[in-house]
């Protein structure tokens, strides 16, 4: 008996909606990365986490607004025409499911940044701290050790 076949595979065709409905509300961390290097314009990315995380480190270039406070202040910090980006601490905090979830009900477009601040250190990224910009080694589980780029 089969672990993996002990609930059918979906036909191909739901299969191709599932994944690309997961890729229209997800980002990875690389391609974040990515895009800020490259400057695309029309994005921000926003730490939902509050002050003294933000403070410890954050990613270059992010916006801090705490998921409490979005209704509040993001109709005044982020252009309704922007595409957001949410992280939080990592893959085992829903924050930025949650900051995500308030920038759609302002009525913005928005996506999650999986593996969240975690996976973006771990990739070797650089951070701002109080001291400055700095980049941990990458760690060889999450990211080839010669390059930021996993190639998929």
């Amino acid at each position: 008996m089969s672990n993996i076949l002990s609930a059918a595979p979906a036909p191909p065709e739901e299969a191709a909606r599932h994944f690309a409905a997961r890729l229209a509300f997800e980002t990875d961390v690389s391609d974040v990365h990515a895009d800020l290097e490259a400057g695309v314009p029309g994005l921000v990315v926003v730490d939902s986490r509050g002050v003294e995380a933000w403070e410890q480190c954050h990613l270059p270039g992010a916006l801090h607004l705490p998921t409490a406070l979005i209704g509040e202040r993001a109709p005044a910090l982020v252009s309704p025409d922007t595409t957001v980006v949410t992280y939080c601490w990592g893959p085992g905090c829903n924050g930025a499911t949650r900051a995500a979830l308030a920038f759609a009900r302002l009525g913005y477009r928005v996506k999650e940044m999986i593996g969240g601040y975690e996976y973006w250190a771990r990739e070797g990224f650089p951070v701002e701290t109080a001291a400055g910009r700095r980049s941990r080694p990458v760690d060889e589980l999450t990211a080839p050790v010669a390059s930021p780029y996993c190639g998929c």
